[in-house]
């Protein structure tokens, strides 16, 4: 098999950190291959090497046999090499066939004078292409009126349309609920067949195994192994990914239901054009319970824990914390009552990315002391042992510790330095929504225990999550969104994973 890119001795060094170390590596032609490693293991700047975006400070990249200096992404582009990025790089406003065919806008001249952008032809290539690779989409749809699994078909056509030939995706199912993920996992192999060349950058074992021919497994910036899929079992991978063996199930720790934290009584939340989105739901969270709300991705569950943390208005019923009604409290009287939010979107909620990890770190308690004294000032040296205490606890890989702007991290050590700043408030309510979006399984396994651990000291969690395996491991109670309406309430001892995927579906399953 013809090789298409290779790598020889690529070094790249950021400040406090060697990215990639002595890289060499082969990818053929028509081949899926597998990039895996931990979060901060250097996967995507290897890539981004490849597509233009960094340029390695030592080493060497072959396409097709010949080196070359990538200086750019348009440098790649000529090189028939495309990239969908993890955070997706489309203009909200504009249609499906502008973001297309941006930069490379095919023109005409209208009375042989004027030029304009011809639009209508593109948006006949576009739906050929899209039709021709399955990936239908409607050309004149507007990019903020899709969902998220649309959007990613948009990235892929736009790498399409400029005939690129090998295919980088980065984190490319981090966003996607399961069904989702089956639909792209078949459209990459759609692409495979069709003669493409697949390099793939994910934390998720169990989609290498389904679609990879091979792994490149990437330690603290080491190339430590490249295996074909078939004959390696997720074990093997986690354990060179990660440098030890992972247990990939939890084993819980013996643990026992207290009083009532947290009451939510017919909560209704709508959008601000009046639509839906959470209909009358009820329940109850305790000490030392783990309740989990499951549903396909945009059925409410995100708005109920958004009502909860104080972000979203609510438009009917009372949310009540250790007895006390907190419907209309700020969101900083919720965090001072005792909540403490991991929300979904990381970028937009959960950070302020201009700001140092030191900062990011000390958001919710800098006005407090030790972190600020009583004129108001704050106190860098407290938010610096803050900051080293947590990058410690929580293996949070930064460049320059406490000084690294949370923008230069990658998201799987953006993450935990979410989650470690929420568990730090010692709060009595956590709630995690997608705790473990976009980290490796050694990270994962860290969470999964954490979030046990903090159950079993008695803390009340309520956990959303699109991974149904991660619901059936860490749930003691499931609750079910079907349109933003209550399916079902169980404990969870009592649902096969089979029966949650159903109700999440809108299947109602009736027992004998």
């Amino acid at each position: 098999m013809d090789t298409v890119v290779e790598f020889r001795h690529i070094t790249k060094r950021f400040p406090g950190i060697i990215a990639n170390n002595d890289i060499s590596l082969s990818i053929r032609k028509g081949e899926i291959l597998a990039i895996l490693g931990e979060n901060g293991a250097g996967k995507s700047t290897l890539m981004s090497m490849l597509f233009g975006m960094q340029t390695p400070d030592e080493g060497e990249i072959l396409i097709r046999g010949k080196k070359e200096h990538i200086s750019s992404p348009l440098v790649a582009n000529d090189l028939n090499i495309g990239m969908v990025h993890q955070h997706f790089m489309l203009v909200e406003n504009q249609s499906i066939t502008e973001n297309i065919i941006m930069g490379i806008e095919p023109k005409k001249r209208y009375l042989g004078l004027f030029p304009y952008v011809d639009v209508q032809s593109s948006n006949e290539k576009v739906r050929e292409l899209s039709k021709h690779y399955r990936l239908e989409v409607n050309p004149e749809d507007i990019i903020e009126d899709l969902p998220v699994s649309t959007r990613q078909r948009v990235e892929i056509l736009k790498m399409l349309y400029r005939n690129a030939e090998i295919l980088i995706f980065d984190e490319p199912s981090a966003v996607l609920t399961p069904q989702e993920i089956e639909s792209l996992l078949g459209i990459i192999k759609n692409l495979r067949e069709s003669g493409k060349t697949i390099i793939l950058i994910t934390h998720k074992l169990d989609e290498i195994k389904k679609i990879a021919d091979r792994c490149a497994i990437l330690c603290k910036g080491k190339l430590v192994g490249v295996l074909d899929v078939p004959s390696t079992t997720t074990q093997e991978m986690s354990a060179l990914m990660v440098g030890r063996d992972v247990s990939l199930t939890l084993t819980s720790t013996e643990h026992t239901q207290g009083a009532e934290v947290l009451r939510v009584e017919d909560l209704t939340v709508e959008t601000n054009d009046h639509i839906r989105k959470v209909d009358k739901v009820s329940f109850s969270l305790h000490s030392g319970e783990v309740l989990a709300i499951a549903g396909v991705a945009g059925n409410g569950q995100v708005e109920i824990a958004d009502a909860i943390a104080g972000l979203l208005p609510v438009k009917e019923g009372s949310i009540f914390l250790d007895g006390q009604e907190i419907t209309t409290h700020t969101v900083r009287q919720r965090i001072e009552a005792g909540v403490a939010y991991i929300p979904e979107d990381r970028h937009s909620v959960g950070l302020v990315l201009d700001f140092p990890l030191r900062e990011n770190l000390c958001l919710k308690q800098y006005y407090q002391e030790p972190y600020s004294n009583s004129r108001g000032v704050l106190q860098q040296q407290q938010m610096d042992a803050l900051a080293t205490e947590l990058i410690s606890a929580f293996d949070i890989r930064s460049g320059s510790g406490a000084a690294t702007l949370a923008r230069s991290m990658s998201g799987g050590n953006q993450q935990k330095a979410i989650i470690a700043r929420e568990i730090n408030l010692q709060a009595n309510v956590l709630m995690f929504v997608q705790p473990t979006r976009g980290l490796d399984v050694g990270a994962i396994e860290t969470i999964h225990k954490k979030i046990d651990e903090l159950r079993a000291q008695g803390k009340a969690i309520l956990l959303i999550s699109l991974e149904l395996d991660e619901i059936m491991e860490l749930a003691d109670t499931i609750l079910v969104l079907y349109n933003g309406r209550t399916q079902t309430i169980k404990s969870a001892s009592t649902m096969t994973k089979l029966e949650v995927g159903e109700y999440m579906m809108g299947v109602h399953v009736e027992k004998a």
